[in-house]
């Protein structure tokens, strides 16, 4: 059984994220002991979708401009177009995850979450994957694009889509339960 109790976990989003790439990742750190935190530009609620149809909507733990990398052990990056759209025009979305890749810490991206990841710098000589039409952006950055459910390279671990979701989880629960059992 992994055990990530005590283990805190930052879920990056605006609106529009892919709800599914949100609700079964947090679900796995969750089931696993983690604690995870909805973190985004404002107070409030934040808007999921399925594909292109309005989803649901779920609260934000925290606002980003408020949030401290050191307060986490690990950041999720969940898909959607609109979602990581919205975050990469941001500072302070692209200056949190460089502390994560500054710190080592793991950063977890589905389908076009790795957007951040090519605006913030942080993918050039990382082997990646994301959804198919990011395969030309990710090389263009510098990174090794590899057509995979799930692709690990350090503590940076990628997967394509929704349907890669069960490998994916089993994945970063894996890894980051690898990651705490070295600073315990």
């Amino acid at each position: 059984m992994v055990e990530l109790s005590g283990v805190k976990v930052a879920i990056l989003v605006a609106d529009g994220f892919e709800q599914v790439e949100l609700v079964e990742p947090k679900s796995a750190l969750e089931k696993a002991g983690a604690k995870t935190e909805i973190l985004s530009l404002e107070e409030g609620e934040v808007q999921g979708v399925n594909h292109d149809e309005k989803a649901d909507r779920f609260p934000v733990d925290k606002v980003l401009s408020g949030a401290s990398e050191a307060s986490y052990a690990a950041l999720l990056l969940p898909g959607g177009v609109l979602n990581p759209d919205t975050l990469r025009g941001q500072p302070e979305a692209l200056n949190f995850a460089r502390q994560f890749f500054k710190n080592d810490k793991p950063v977890y991206a589905i389908c076009h979450g790795p957007q951040l990841l090519i605006s913030a710098n942080l993918v050039k000589g990382r082997r990646m994957t994301a959804y198919h039409t990011l395969e030309a952006d990710l090389k263009n950055a510098g990174a090794q694009w590899v057509d995979d459910s799930v692709v690990v390279d350090g503590n940076l671990i990628t997967s394509r889509n929704p349907d890669d979701l069960p490998d994916f989880c089993r994945a970063i629960v894996e890894h980051l339960a690898e990651c705490m059992s070295a600073y315990r």
